[in-house]
């Protein structure tokens, strides 16, 4: 319901009832104004645009403070939001006037303060979950974030960083026992390192030589640690080398971890490995080999699938084996280290002609084969 109505000072008043019931109204010098307040009002309404102008004019730091209390996050999506949360330069502007000019200041200042493209893009997804939330809400009309350019990320094949085979090789050797395992479990399974943490020695199957991935391990501290499906929820059984299974009852017979339901690894201090001791215990690793400075842990999933694609392996079989939600987002990943068509082209014009020749080389040792086949077509 909306009406105009002339007060006795002259001005206008236009209002109207929201579907809540709560009256908003506003005053005008001249009643068109009004009128064409009205019907913006009921154009956003028609449209589905409508916000409630009164709770419009939370600050985004408060309408944070509300939607975030209300998402489920686990331990590393609680510390990423709060570092994304850090980083904000709108958080005291009222929802209702954040424009995407706002959005492009905050992301421009990451640029210059040297954050990664690729951080950038996460911390938008939780700023962008945000402002939808908002406008499921009708906080606000629109989402400020929409066609907001992102900078540009670099291509896999810019970006990777894989290790030789002699670098993980020294990475092994100069290990202590109770992270080599850890390495290897990462080089030689292509398991994440939260996934790594959450190994329970039932979980290695060693007589078929698999690992089963049931669960992993979040949280950078042991003070925060959850226990949550693999990412995309990849339960999966990975096939592994021998090696691999023979250095790990080794560790289990060295550290008496005997029971089924024991985490399989632990911290070289003892208790649950977690993000933070593994990336401790890396760094300590790559100062004691220079070579490995360039490199992380997750580089070691990425020196696992370069061997599974190199060996041949289709891309629903690499899939697989990392846990990727899609096949898609194994080809998005590691579609440069895949021979390329004109690769195959020439590699399988190359055989024919190999054989084509080697043909021709039988026929010269046994005489002229034209003689042969005009002989042949004699008979």
């Amino acid at each position: 319901m909306a009406s105009i109505k002339k007060r006795p000072d002259g001005k206008w008043r236009a209002r109207y009832r929201d579907a809540n019931g709560h009256e908003h109204a506003r005053h005008f010098d001249r009643k068109q104004d009004a009128q064409a307040w009205l019907d913006e009002v009921t154009a956003t309404i028609v449209t589905g645009t409508y916000a409630d102008p009164r709770r419009g004019r939370l600050t985004f730091g408060q309408w944070w403070d509300d939607w975030s209390v209300r998402q489920v996050w686990v331990g590393t999506t609680v510390t990423s939001a709060g570092y994304t949360y850090k980083s904000l330069t709108f958080t005291t502007v009222p929802m209702r006037l954040v424009r995407p000019s706002h959005i492009e200041q905050w992301i421009k200042k990451m640029t210059a303060d040297g954050i990664a493209a690729s951080t950038i893009k996460s911390r938008m997804v939780h700023i962008r979950s945000a402002f939808r939330a908002a406008v499921r809400d009708k906080v606000i009309g629109e989402d400020p974030t929409a066609n907001v350019t992102l900078p540009r990320i670099r291509r896999p094949d810019q970006a990777m960083q894989i290790p030789t085979v002699e670098e993980v090789g020294a990475a092994l050797a100069i290990a202590p026992d109770p992270f080599a395992p850890v390495i290897a479990i990462c080089a030689f399974a292509g398991l994440r390192i939260g996934e790594v943490a959450g190994l329970q020695v039932r979980d290695v199957d060693f007589l078929r030589r698999t690992i089963k991935v049931d669960r992993q391990l979040q949280g950078n501290n042991s003070k925060d640690l959850v226990v949550v499906p693999p990412k995309y929820e990849s339960y999966r059984t990975v096939h592994v080398p021998e090696d691999l299974t023979t250095l790990l009852a080794q560790h289990i017979e060295a550290h008496g971890t005997y029971e089924k339901e024991e985490w399989l690894l632990q911290r070289p201090t003892g208790g649950n490995l977690t993000r933070g001791s593994a990336s401790a215990s890396w760094r300590a690793v790559r100062r004691a080999v220079p070579a490995l400075e360039p490199y992380t842990l997750h580089d070691l999933r990425h020196f696992y699938a370069s061997g599974l694609i190199a060996s041949g392996c289709d891309v629903v079989t690499v899939q697989r084996a990392l846990g990727h939600a899609t096949a898609s987002m194994t080809l998005d990943t590691y579609s440069h280290l895949w021979p390329k068509s004109e690769d195959r082209t020439r590699k399988a014009s190359a055989d024919l002609m190999t054989a084509a020749l080697t043909a021709a080389a039988t026929h010269d040792s046994a005489g002229n084969p034209a003689d042969s086949l005009r002989t042949a077509g004699q008979k």
